[in-house]
């Protein structure tokens, strides 16, 4: 899709001025709150805030809101994002302030990392749990790696992100990406992983896995990584990734399995291969297909479901 000219006149003016290519430069890098870009450019909030306004009205930049902060970001995709990319690659690498910018970019990174980290080690007994599971991410990668197509994962979404695992190994193979979580502080780390595995252009996103804020068809590829265990109504939250599916999409769910103690009883939490087929065909989705990693404490269930993809009707 091209722009106008005037767009384009409009776009170029916004940039033109020292402190808003600036902007546009630490936007790229990821989502930033106004105190951090405040802190980066070591200028007043207000002055700021008027030059992302302008940045922002210029389509440069997309602005949201997370609970009580504001965050910026730059254009993620289309023309917009491809006169970002042109811009900032004409300006010196080495330049002395996008030097000194870079710098206090990595600080503001160490110190999500360091919260993100607390959070995670005070706050989260299922993040224990997936750490104590004797079932190596690798071994999880490799799996997933194999199952979906990484060639064709188009516009991916990752529902109840946590920590952003899945962003981080799909997001580089996807047209976009975009994460979701409930939780605000998982949005935080998720956030600052993606911010140190350079993933500046990766999306995290407040919402409610049963009503997600997309249209129909909105997607190439769902990602659902140790969700449905825990969830209060996982046939549902299947029934919303389904939604938002396109056709000849894939769903890929990742869970602790069901597993039976030597006494035959079941050893939860978990969910069985029963469960996920259940949940998908009455999702009008294909799933045949499981992979199973056994750990000493628990058991990891792959899975990759498709929706149909769209019958053409013959011309006469």
């Amino acid at each position: 899709m091209t722009q106008s000219l005037q767009q384009i006149i409009d776009a170029l003016r916004a940039a033109a001025e020292p402190t808003r290519l600036r902007l546009l430069a630490i936007c790229s890098e990821g989502e930033l709150t106004v105190s951090e870009i405040t802190h980066i450019v070591n200028q007043s909030q207000p002055r700021v805030s008027r030059h992302l306004k302008l940045l922002c009205n210029a389509g440069l930049l997309d602005r949201f809101r997370e609970g009580h902060f504001v965050l910026y970001r730059a254009a993620p995709r289309g023309d917009t994002a491809n006169l970002v990319d042109h811009i900032l690659g004409m300006v010196d690498p080495q330049d002395e302030q996008m030097d000194v910018d870079r710098h206090r970019m990595e600080k503001i990174k160490a110190e999500r990392a360091r919260r993100a980290a607390d959070f995670l080690r005070f706050n989260s007994e299922d993040w224990a749990r997936l750490r104590e599971a004797d079932v190596a991410d690798s071994e999880i990668n490799r799996i997933i790696v194999d199952m979906i197509d990484t060639s064709d994962v188009g516009d991916l979404i990752d529902i109840g992100t946590g920590t952003g695992r899945m962003l981080k190994l799909l997001g580089r193979h996807a047209e976009s990406a975009v994460g979701i979580d409930i939780s605000p502080d998982m949005l935080a780390v998720a956030r600052s992983n993606l911010h140190a595995a350079g993933l500046g252009k990766v999306m995290v996103r407040r919402a409610d896995m049963y009503g997600l804020p997309y249209p129909d068809a909105s997607f190439d590829t769902v990602t659902m990584d140790h969700v449905l265990y825990q969830a209060d109504d996982p046939p549902r939250a299947v029934r919303e990734a389904a939604r938002i599916l396109r056709p000849g999409g894939q769903l890929l769910l990742v869970e602790f399995a069901m597993r039976e103690r030597d006494n035959g009883h079941q050893d939860n939490p978990g969910v069985s291969d029963d469960d996920l087929a259940s949940w998908c065909h009455a999702a009008n989705l294909d799933c045949d297909e499981f992979r199973h990693i056994d750990g000493q404490s628990f058991s990891v269930v792959l899975t990759v479901a498709r929706k149909k993809r769209l019958e053409r009707t013959a011309v006469a």
